[in-house]
């Protein structure tokens, strides 16, 4: 039964990371079209991972993942000397590229993401958040700042176009989204 289970939650999330990568629309990427896709059953997506929503987190995660474990350059910039500050630029850099060129799976999570997401999950930024501020911070201020900040840059990608037309930042190019991205966490981290 286990294994069915598990077997069953890979189907699902192969099928949600091609209909995602796949679509125009994340609104296209229904959880009748992902179980029809996976050769499951409707029902399945909520066993398994509770709602679509959490669904396509997961395969975002995943997605993440493996691009972090593809770009040999992330891993030795985040392995590096650099200050946290300057690991937490390149990290936000890194996701926002990432979410940036998947768009149809950003769309679709990120508003998950921002509405219900707690406060335990998503802070790959906080221990770099914390080994700025040492002491000076406690863990939980320093949690608040990490959800401020990445809060901020989710939004700012799931805007993507507005700030393009009527900001004049265009995220899809790497000096702009990097200006965007370091101004952001200067504002932040003081």
């Amino acid at each position: 039964m286990k294994r069915d289970i598990e077997r069953t939650k890979k189907q699902l999330l192969e099928a949600a990371e091609k209909l995602m990568t796949d679509c125009d629309d994340p609104s296209e990427v229904t959880s009748r079209a992902i179980t029809e896709a996976a050769g499951v059953n409707l029902a399945m997506i909520n066993y398994c991972f509770g709602s679509r929503e959490k669904l396509l987190a997961e395969v975002f995660s995943q997605l993440l993942n493996k691009a972090a474990a593809a770009d040999k350059r992330f891993g030795e910039v985040m392995g590096s000397q650099l200050s946290p500050k300057e690991k937490l630029i390149e990290l936000h850099v890194f996701m926002m590229s990432l979410m940036l060129k998947n768009m149809g799976i950003a769309k679709a999570v990120t508003r998950y993401i921002l509405l219900e997401r707690d406060l335990q999950t998503g802070m790959e930024s906080l221990p770099f958040v914390m080994a700025h501020y040492g002491v000076q911070k406690s863990e939980a201020e320093c949690r608040l700042l990490t959800f401020q900040l990445t809060s901020l840059n989710e939004l700012a990608v799931l805007k993507y176009a507005e700030l393009k037309q009527n900001a004049d930042t265009d995220l899809a190019d790497e000096e702009q989204l990097r200006r965007f991205v370091t101004d952001n966490i200067s504002r932040f981290l003081i």
